[in-house]
């Protein structure tokens, strides 16, 4: 049984690591906050280009008809840089709704999310507010299992701050005689769906944001000096980020389990999806913690590049489902009457 990813996904990885590196720098996170909607089109365009808009949009729409499994790793990636874009929500959550809700709409739309010309993001009730509805031009709306898809005049965004200064959150007021095109059952089952699939993308992001803030944190560590020694070199400071590699490092395999039980449909899919959040965003949190600690006093200010990583990793650890809700997971499963646990179920 082989567990790797193949040499296609790796490859595709480390190209769009060596983009986003190089085109989302701090700098160009820092200009964006200052900006009316902190998007940028451009930048829209190019990830466009590169195919990554239409990832998971089926083929006969002109997409890539690729799978969660295959943008897990590209997911992670858009966390080391601290992405901005909708990237995320779009391939992971609204274009896999749009598909499952079908018919005239998925035809109108998909075509032209995979050709970047038109944003389509999601948002549900349990989140209370919806990340990036201010660029929004089709919002798949969920409210008590019914789903809404809604263009620009059929909705009213107000702005509620984050503490991560990259993100957009809006409260969103249906207007107008809006009809839901799901409900029941399948709006329910659509909700999971969605919930799960965010809770993915929120995972594998911790995980390069983590990556991330453990590189700056080493590299900080290797420059200053004290004693007349780099820092790093103390014992007391390996450890810390040591312990942070080692969670880091055991956090990767529930992430890439989770989207393959996404794309299986398996029916544990939301206990894989639960644990993957759970340990990736603690592994996240420590990386903060621990990186603030070896930055010293310095790791607190808006100068010091490391709160850009720590927030997104705050924010995205209570978006999607915080940590009770996703223990919450996994106790009903591990706690329930004849649970199947052990190394014998591991793999059933």
């Amino acid at each position: 049984m082989d567990f790797t990813f193949s040499e296609d996904q790796l490859l595709f990885q480390e190209t769009v690591r060596s983009f986003l590196v190089n085109e989302i720098t701090p700098e160009r996170l820092r200009a964006g906050w200052d900006t009316d909607t902190g998007r940028d089109a451009a930048l829209w365009q190019q990830l466009a280009e590169m195919g990554l808009t239409g990832l998971t949009v089926p083929e006969e729409h002109d997409g890539l008809g690729m799978s969660a499994l295959d943008f897990v790793l590209l997911a992670q990636e858009c966390g080391y840089v601290a992405l901005p874009e909708p990237l995320v929500n779009s391939v992971l959550v609204a274009v896999p709704a749009l598909v499952d809700l079908g018919g005239e709409l998925a035809a109108e739309w998909l075509p032209k999310v995979a050709a970047g010309e038109a944003r389509v993001v999601a948002g549900l009730e349990q989140n209370l507010v919806v990340e990036d509805a201010h660029v929004a031009d089709l919002l798949l709306l969920e409210r008590s299992g019914q789903w809404f898809a809604l263009t620009p005049d059929q909705f009213s965004a107000e702005r509620n701050e984050s503490i991560d200064p990259g993100r957009r959150l809006f409260s969103v007021t249906v207007t107008g005689n809006a009809e839901p095109v799901l409900s029941g059952e399948a709006g329910d089952r659509l909700r999971l769906a969605s919930l799960n699939r965010g809770a993915l993308g929120c995972a594998a992001q911790a995980l390069g944001l983590a990556q991330r803030m453990i590189d700056l944190s080493v590299q900080y560590t290797s420059e200053r000096q004290q004693f007349g020694k780099p820092i790093g070199s103390f014992q007391a400071v390996k450890h810390h980020m040591a312990n942070v590699a080692v969670r880091l490092e055991y956090a990767r395999a529930p992430v890439a389990r989770a989207a393959y039980a996404m794309d299986e449909d398996a029916a544990g899919a939301s206990l894989a999806v639960a644990q993957a959040k759970l340990a990736a965003c603690e592994a996240a949190n420590l990386a903060a913690k621990n990186s603030i600690q070896v930055h010293g006093a310095m790791g607190y200010t808006w100068e010091v590049d490391l709160h850009i990583f720590m927030k997104k990793a705050w924010a995205l650890a209570n978006t999607w489902g915080d940590a009770g809700y996703h223990k919450q997971q996994v106790a009903s499963v591990i706690f329930a009457e004849g649970a199947a646990l052990g190394a014998g179920s591991t793999f059933r």
